[in-house]
């Protein structure tokens, strides 16, 4: 051979060679092998921790169960036992009602029945006295509705007989007049007291809702469509009219009549 080797040596070089070849080959495969084997590992690893995770927090989830079943007294099943459903309660049958417990229904429902005939009857009986004595009450208003007024316009008739018994004796026109007109006063604050005010209207505008118009007379001193004399006072009884007041109107100046 153009080395200087045999054909022998060339050989098992050769073989050598291929041996050597096969080696790494081999290591290589071992090497891909193990990190197989690692990769594998991890991911073991990794399925036990979760598992483990999964267990913990199951383990927690039945231990807060157990937890609130203590503090609500009921009894957890333990693990592999089924929850047992509670029994059904066992059904009775109605007993039919004898003869005993109807008549004390019977006697109940007519104690109840005379309790509330009773009421009924009070009720009633107190409506009755409620009417009579309203009705009692407002024919006595009306019968002593003048009682006040009456009491109020004593004084005026006593001093009107004195007046009367002074005319005999007296020979004063003077000392009657003033007598009269002193219970005059006295009867119209007698008025005063109970709503009743006397109408007056000399001077003033003519009011058609108080006042009636009688004549009416032309004065140039005078306002026009106001009142120059009044010929009878009116009276009114807490603001409504009672009697209107007679009076006689100033003419205007275009010969106007006042509203009536």
């Amino acid at each position: 051979m153009a080395d200087g080797k045999s054909p022998e040596e060339g050989v098992n070089e050769t073989m050598e060679d291929v041996v050597g070849a096969e080696d790494v080959a081999g290591a290589e495969d071992v090497a891909k092998a193990e990190d197989v084997a690692k990769v594998e590992d991890v991911a073991d690893a990794e399925d036990v921790a979760k598992a483990e995770d999964v267990a913990g927090a199951e383990d927690v989830a039945d231990a807060e169960d157990v937890a609130e079943a203590e503090v609500e007294g009921r009894e957890v099943p333990r693990e592999g036992e089924a929850e047992e459903d509670p029994a059904p309660e066992a059904e009775t049958e109605d007993e039919p009602p004898t003869v005993e417990s109807l008549s004390a229904a019977l006697s109940e429902a007519e104690t109840r029945v005379a309790a509330s005939k009773d009421q009924a009857l009070r009720a009633k009986a107190d409506v009755e006295n409620m009417r009579r004595r309203a009705a009692r009450e407002v024919e006595n208003a009306h019968k002593y509705a003048l009682e006040k007024l009456t009491r109020e316009l004593l004084p005026v008739l006593d001093s009107l007989e004195k007046a009367v018994e002074s005319t005999a004796l007296a020979k004063d026109a003077d000392a009657i007049g003033e007598g009269v007109e002193l219970s005059l006063k006295m009867f119209l604050s007698v008025l005063t007291k109970v709503g009743i005010e006397q109408l007056d209207p000399l001077g003033e505008p003519f009011n058609p809702q108080f006042h009636e118009a009688i004549a009416m007379v032309e004065n140039p001193d005078g306002e026009p469509n106001s009142v120059m004399e009044v010929i009878q006072r009116g009276y009114s009884l807490n603001g409504r009219l009672v009697r209107a007041a007679k009076v006689v109107v100033v003419k205007g100046t275009n010969g106007e009549k006042p509203a009536s």
